[in-house]
């Protein structure tokens, strides 16, 4: 009742101001709307339609904006459920794959991408689970996609080029961590690996390259050293495949590079006597070598003069280095062993047998000593000795033991190399014609080493197996 009665008093107050209004202001007011409509309105009307219709147009605007405002709250809100909803996702398939439930976790990382297929740390995590299973195809597209949502994050780059190489699509990996140094030219992570990929395709210059910005990098000191040895052998290799190719001048230039840097460094040293000899300078390539004996005293030196000496027809000549040697280091057995292989190997068993006859007794587990001596006892017709001999070599359960051994992993190679074909390291391999007896036959991991047999080819090597 009282809002009835507060309606008809406020209607009745406009309908008495508006006649009270357009009593003071008397007239017409012509409005066109066209060239050929017209309207007539008093000045009090015009007034209160311009009125209404602003009350009009605010109402209106005020409505689009409120219900805009409900609208965007709706959206977000939904975003918001999604986004957690996914976040739940992901977050259990990496507990699932810490867990080792790698087919739960497949599926959870999947289920998060079909809600949103741009979730970029999602189609990390599935990707790297599909490499773990050698799934390469997929990890590749997988990655790729994250990648195209975001061009420029380096993690899925870096794993991408892990799936790359996996796949052995080499140039495909090198050309992704090229696409890493271009957003961050300095990233230690993408130039180790670029690294490490071209020395495995042997692009040594490229790997030198890198290799002198890795040696200058802040890296701690067990580091640094570790690089600055593995660019000792970047150069090696640099001037190996110069002297392939037929550079030896520019091959000289990086093996005394790597000689600047390390005295020690054999490789090198062998490379410049390989480049005096193909040079047809052997005499000038011997007197370097006996140097570098004299410096360094490695066995290694005089397997390489022993052939040398040979190849030129001096035999007295390594017979004298060796005695030289021997007399420098008596209670070396190592090079009195080499020293009695010789003699063997010129035919000369009354020498062999002198020096190698020392030898019994202290070697107990040698098998090429006691196959030796077998042959010598066998050439002096003393037949119950060279049988003594052989049995004790038969009852050898290891392996034949070849000249050079690796360091760094007991990987055994019957001729010298500057690179252990293994463990990839440089200047390990050292002249070992025996174990010592308590060593076992293991790996630098542990393992049982699995390395076969290395059978020696013909009587022109120094290493000959009888």
């Amino acid at each position: 009742m009282f809002r009835l009665l507060s309606t008809i008093f406020l209607v009745s107050v406009g309908i008495f101001l508006y006649s009270y209004f357009r009593e003071l202001n008397p007239g017409t007011i012509t409005v066109r709307t066209s060239p050929d409509a017209l309207f007539e309105l008093s000045p009090v009307s015009l007034v209160l339609f311009s009125m209404a219709l602003g009350a009009t147009l605010v109402a209106l605007i005020v409505t689009i904006k409120e219900t805009s405002h409900v609208f965007m709250n709706w959206r977000t809100n939904r975003l918001v459920r999604r986004k957690e909803k996914v976040d739940a996702l992901h977050r259990d398939g990496t507990h699932a794959f810490m867990s080792k439930r790698t087919a739960d976790a497949v599926n959870l990382f999947e289920r998060a991408l079909v809600i949103d297929p741009n979730r970029t740390d999602s189609l990390l995590w599935l990707g790297n689970i599909y490499r773990s299973e050698s799934n390469f195809t997929e990890a590749i597209r997988l990655h790729q996609q994250a990648h195209r949502i975001e061009e420029r994050n380096v993690e899925v780059l870096l794993e991408l080029a892990k799936d790359l190489e996996g796949a052995r699509r080499y140039e495909d990996a090198l050309q992704t961590l090229q696409n890493i140094l271009r957003i961050e030219p300095d990233n230690l992570m993408a130039l180790i690996r670029k690294r490490d990929l071209q020395i495995r395709l042997e692009k040594w210059s490229d790997a030198l390259e890198i290799q002198h910005r890795l040696v200058k990098a802040n890296l701690p000191e067990s580091e640094r050293r570790a690089e600055s040895n593995l660019l000792l052998g970047c150069m090696y290799e640099v001037g190996r495949q110069l002297l392939e190719r037929g550079h030896p001048d520019k091959a000289r230039r990086y093996f005394r590079g790597a000689i600047k840097k390390d005295r020690t460094f054999l490789p090198a040293y062998i490379g410049i006597g390989e480049i005096l000899v193909r040079e047809g300078k052997t005499k000038n390539a011997v007197e370097i070598l006996k140097k570098i004996y004299a410096k360094t005293r490695s066995i290694i030196i005089l397997h390489r003069l022993e052939e040398l000496f040979l190849e030129l027809g001096e035999p007295d000549e390594i017979i004298r280095v060796y005695q030289e040697a021997l007399q420098q280091d008596p209670h070396n057995a190592v090079i009195q062993f080499y020293l009695g292989k010789l003699y063997y190997r010129l035919e000369m068993v009354d020498e062999a047998y002198d020096v190698l006859a020392t030898l019994d007794g202290t070697q107990e587990q040698l098998v090429d000593y006691h196959k030796i001596m077998a042959n010598l006892y066998l050439r002096k017709q003393h037949m119950d000795e060279a049988v003594g001999e052989l049995k004790k070599a038969l009852g050898f359960k290891k392996r034949v033991v070849v000249p050079y051994q690796c360091t760094q992993c007991h990987h055994e190679l019957a001729e010298w190399s500057g690179r252990c074909r293994r463990c990839g390291r440089w200047n390990t391999y050292v002249a070992l014609p025996w174990r010592d007896a308590n060593q076992p036959d293991t790996d630098q991991d542990g393992q049982a080493s699995r390395i076969p047999n290395v059978p020696y080819q013909g009587i022109a090597s120094p290493f000959e197996t009888v």
